[in-house]
C-alpha cells in the first residue's frame, strides 16, 4: 500500500520503510519506493542512497540499480515532471528480507546522530534555483556509482553524498547541501590528483 506521508528526517524514513514493508522473504525495490511514498522525488533520491550507503551496497550490482534510479529521478526533476515514472527492471529488482533489516538495524544509530543537526537555514540553496544544482549534482554523483562497485563498499560514500543532498531538500537545509557538495567537489579533486 502507497504511503502518502512525507519523511521529515532520516529516521522518519526508516520507520516509514519499517512500517511499510510485509513481512516476506524479499523486497523488492517498488515496495520500498511506495512505502517511501513512491512518487515524492526527494524521498525517492534518499531511498537511493541509502540503498548504496548502507549494507545492501554489497549486493553486487544493486548500487549501479539504485544509481540508474538517481538519473532516472533526477532527469525527470530537471525536466518538471510533478511524479516520476521508473522501468519495470528497476521497480522489479529484489533484497533479501535479512539485509533489508540490517540495513534499517544499521542504519537507525546514523539518522539519529545526523537528524540532529537538520533544521531549515540558509533556503537559498533548497529553493527552486538552488534545487536545481542539487539534482545535478546527484547525477554527477550517480555517473560516478558504477566504477566505484569494482571495490566493494567503495560506492558508499557516494551514497552517504546522496543521503545527505535529499536530507537537504526534505528538511530545507541549505548548510548540509554545501556540506554535500564540498565533500563531492573533494573527491573529484582528489580522484583527479592520483589520475595525474
Amino acid at each position: 500500500m502507497e504511503n502518502t506521508e512525507q519523511p521529515a528526517n532520516l529516521e522518519q524514513m526508516l520507520d516509514l520503510l519499517a512500517e511499510g514493508v510485509e513481512d516476506d522473504d524479499k523486497v523488492s525495490v517498488r515496495t520500498m519506493l511506495q512505502a517511501a511514498g513512491s512518487r515524492s522525488f526527494a524521498p525517492a533520491l534518499l531511498l537511493a542512497g541509502l540503498i548504496m550507503f548502507s549494507p545492501l551496497s554489497g549486493i553486487p550490482g544493486l548500487p549501479t540499480v539504485a544509481a540508474l534510479l538517481v538519473m532516472l529521478i533526477a532527469g525527470q526533476m530537471l525536466i518538471g515532471r510533478n511524479y516520476f515514472w521508473l522501468p519495470d527492471f528497476i521497480e522489479g529488482r529484489v533484497v533479501p528480507r535479512k539485509k533489508f533489516d540490517l540495513m534499517l538495524h544499521w542504519m537507525y544509530p546514523v539518522a539519529r546522530f545526523i537528524d540532529r543537526f537538520l533544521k531549515p537555514r540558509f533556503t537559498l540553496l533548497t529553493g527552486n534555483a538552488g534545487t536545481m544544482l542539487l539534482t545535478l549534482t546527484c547525477m554527477l554523483i550517480a555517473i560516478s556509482v558504477p566504477p566505484l562497485e569494482i571495490v566493494p563498499f567503495l560506492s558508499s560514500a557516494a551514497g552517504a553524498l546522496l543521503v545527505l543532498l535529499s536530507l537537504s531538500m526534505i528538511a530545507n537545509d541549505g548548510l548540509v547541501a554545501m556540506v554535500a557538495i564540498l565533500l563531492f567537489a573533494g573527491m573529484l579533486w582528489g580522484g583527479g590528483a592520483q589520475l595525474t
